[in-house]
């Protein structure tokens, strides 16, 4: 049965249908460059801030003057609702202390030295996590993202039966369309459980705002903090009455009595200056995927017990174990490693997977040099925006206009490819007219 539309619709439907195909595969294989890049986040900031004091360790009286001296250079009291401190760690030895409104390096002794300023470390995070836009749409678009990779592997298995009986089997060594199939191919099998794993992993964090406001629209009257209590806990009630700065001294000494294990790695200190206010220590479980436990103090040091990530519920522990998992922050630089070598294996499975479509429409004799052009324009111009955008913060400073800049070279990118197209046509055409005369 034809629906009657007429030539020029259809061929305008094709047009759309195309364009619509490229930005998902352009949007996909952004995602997971920026998500290879985003595997160093933590030496992207040392690389950014070279002169930051470090330290592998620091005492607590330390800290409680480095949560004092922050407070105490705070600009409206009003709008600081957490504060932050970074403990030192092996990726990222260094003491740093946020609050809502600005954020500080300390060094051994609690002393503020110099503001925090990787603005860069920043935007290539956020352009991984949600593309830039705001944390709603972001997040659910690369989330959905996730999704497709998911449904592609497992539809791309099933399209090939012979994949893994292939898989080390390259026809042609050569620069051709056969070489481009057999690596789209056997990357693919080689990066499958890698693949499965960040895809599901980013799926459920990106799909994080839709999944959880659902579920606080329907099970819990709207409230979004009570949705999420189950797995992260209960906010403290609030009390606004003014109050000493919470002590955070005992609480870090109890934990280094009671968990010797756990690695404290972050003090958070909610509701600061407050009669509310209250201290929660995260600590890292040595060979563990959960990315820490909670564990939850009063203001004068008192322990009220632990959040249960570490040995609460299977959904619980599964929560907690998705962001180290999707990012690699486990086991050192070892894993970082093999997490760029897959991610890069990954995103060079997208890259040559729409090539093998262009291949095969040429094949069919529909060859389409536009498009061709436009994705390798921004197959090239991805990881030259990343660069423009480092040697911005570079020789600029963490003022840069990060975003402008991406996307404006990624456009400039793209542009070129178009521009040299036309060149090659014009320059082809040149020849013909002359025989034809």
């Amino acid at each position: 049965m034809s629906l009657g539309f007429a030539k020029e619709t259809v061929r305008k439907g094709l047009a759309a249908h195309t364009a619509l195909g490229l930005v998902c595969c352009a949007l996909l294989y952004l995602i997971c460059a920026t998500g290879t890049a985003i595997v160093l986040y933590e030496e992207w900031q040392r690389f950014e801030q070279r002169d930051a004091p470090e330290m592998t360790a620091i005492e607590p009286a330390a800290v409680q003057r480095g949560i004092e001296n922050v407070l105490s250079v705070e600009n409206d009291r009003a709008t600081t609702t957490h504060l932050f401190v970074h403990m030192p760690t092996d990726a990222l030895p260094r003491t740093t202390i946020t609050t809502d409104t600005q954020a500080f390096h300390v060094d051994a002794d609690g002393t503020i030295v110099m503001p925090e300023e990787n603005a860069w470390s920043e935007f290539l995070l956020a352009l991984h996590y949600r593309l830039n836009l705001p944390a709603i749409y972001g997040m659910t678009l690369v989330g959905a993202f996730g999704a497709m990779i998911v449904a592609l592997s497992i539809s791309g298995i099933v399209a090939h039966p012979r994949i893994f009986r292939d898989a080390f089997r390259l026809r042609a060594r050569r620069r051709d369309a056969v070489a481009t199939v057999d690596w789209h191919n056997r990357l693919a099998v080689w990066t499958l459980p890698f693949a499965l794993a960040i895809s599901l992993t980013g799926a459920m964090i990106g799909l994080f705002y839709v999944s959880g406001g659902i579920v606080a629209e329907t099970a819990y009257g709207g409230d979004s903090e009570a949705a999420l209590a189950p797995i992260f806990g209960e906010e403290a009630p609030q009390d606004p009455a003014s109050a000493p700065v919470a002590d955070a001294r005992p609480a870090l000494a109890h934990m280094a009595r009671a968990y010797p294990e756990v690695e404290p790695y972050y003090v958070i200190l909610h509701d600061p200056r407050t009669a509310g206010q209250h201290i929660q220590i995260v600590g890292e479980h040595p060979r563990r995927l959960i990315f820490g436990e909670y564990y939850a103090y009063g203001p004068d040091g008192e322990f009220h017990g632990t959040t249960g990530l570490a040995d609460g519920t299977i959904g619980q522990q599964l929560a907690a174990s998705t962001y180290n998992l999707h990012f690699g922050n486990y086991g050192g630089l070892p894993v970082k490693i093999a997490y760029i070598a897959f991610g890069l294996a990954l995103t060079a499975v997208v890259a040559t997977g729409t090539f093998i479509w262009l291949n095969k429409r040429a094949r069919q004799g529909r060859p389409a040099p536009r498009t061709r052009a436009v994705w390798s324009g921004f197959v090239s111009g991805v990881p030259i925006a990343l660069v423009t955008t480092l040697l911005a913060r570079l020789l600029i400073g963490n003022g840069a206009p990060f975003v402008a800049l991406f996307w404006g070279t990624l456009a400039l990118t793209v542009a070129v490819a178009l521009l040299r197209l036309r060149r090659d046509r014009e320059a082809a055409s040149g020849p013909a007219l002359a025989l034809a005369e």
